[in-house]
């Protein structure tokens, strides 16, 4: 019955994935001069399909963490990565005018990567990293010159146990270049009802907490293992005890 479930469920899922992506893709189209408009535009795509997604998965969301989204903008947000839900959250939460920042990968993501890439948002080759501080510093110009604000999963990819990983650094580099604050965004629970790697969804409660905005003002280029440091600190003690990874986690450099 479980194996029935998860299957009717992504099913249904995918139809509505297929259906706002038509809709929104075109959108795009009209829209390709204008990529703030654009980001906007599947800002709006974002909030109806992730939380229709959410509804089909069983997933019930705790923690008031919408209206504290919305208060924050503009700001950087950070957000631990442990489940396929966490995307559908991540796109309901933002407010309009939030940019996701993405591995190029995602591009292949059925019907999902393709809007991706049309809509604006940013994607990073993780395997050249020439590449990804170019891209990082045009979306900081992007962000400081529009007023938008920033999602990103600094793990860099989804935790198989729900456990925190270390953080790689981007976020402070943008955090650096914007000068916008750093946002953690806190989910637990999600690991729980879909799995990476796995077919089966297990309805069940979500907890998203937003913690109080981290001024960056005088971060700086010497300090960032530091600082990368702190924001994970932030986070970790904010998980449930099971969910936490090693204390003061820095990225490789």
């Amino acid at each position: 019955m479980a194996l029935l479930s998860s299957a009717v469920r992504q099913l249904l899922g995918l139809l509505i994935m297929v259906v706002a992506v038509a809709i929104f893709a075109v959108l795009c189209t009209l829209l390709l001069p204008w990529r703030t408009l654009r980001i906007r535009v599947c800002n709006v795509f974002g909030h109806i399909v992730g939380r229709s997604i959410l509804a089909v998965t069983g997933t019930t969301v705790t923690g008031g963490a919408k209206p504290e989204m919305d208060r924050s903008m503009p700001a950087i947000y950070v957000s631990n990565h442990t489940s396929p839900i966490d995307i559908f959250l991540g796109i309901w939460l933002s407010p309009i005018g939030v940019c996701g920042v993405a591995k190029k990968e995602v591009a292949y993501y059925p019907f999902f990567g393709q809007l991706y890439v049309m809509s604006g948002h940013l994607r990073i080759d993780r395997s050249n990293r020439g590449s990804a501080i170019a891209a990082l510093a045009n979306m900081a110009e992007l962000v400081r010159e529009n007023g938008l604000g920033l999602w990103i999963w600094p793990e860099g990819t989804r935790s198989k146990d729900g456990r925190l990983r270390s953080f790689k650094k981007g976020f402070v580099h943008l955090a650096l270049a914007t000068g916008l604050p750093v946002v953690p965004v806190v989910v637990s629970g999600a690991h729980r009802i879909w799995r990476k790697n796995s077919f089966l969804i297990h309805p069940g409660e979500v907890n998203v907490k937003v913690l109080p905005a981290i001024d960056t003002s005088l971060w700086t280029l010497d300090t960032l293992e530091l600082h990368v440091a702190e924001v994970h600190r932030v986070v970790n003690e904010a998980l449930p005890p099971e969910q936490r990874g090693e204390e003061l986690a820095v990225a490789a450099k």
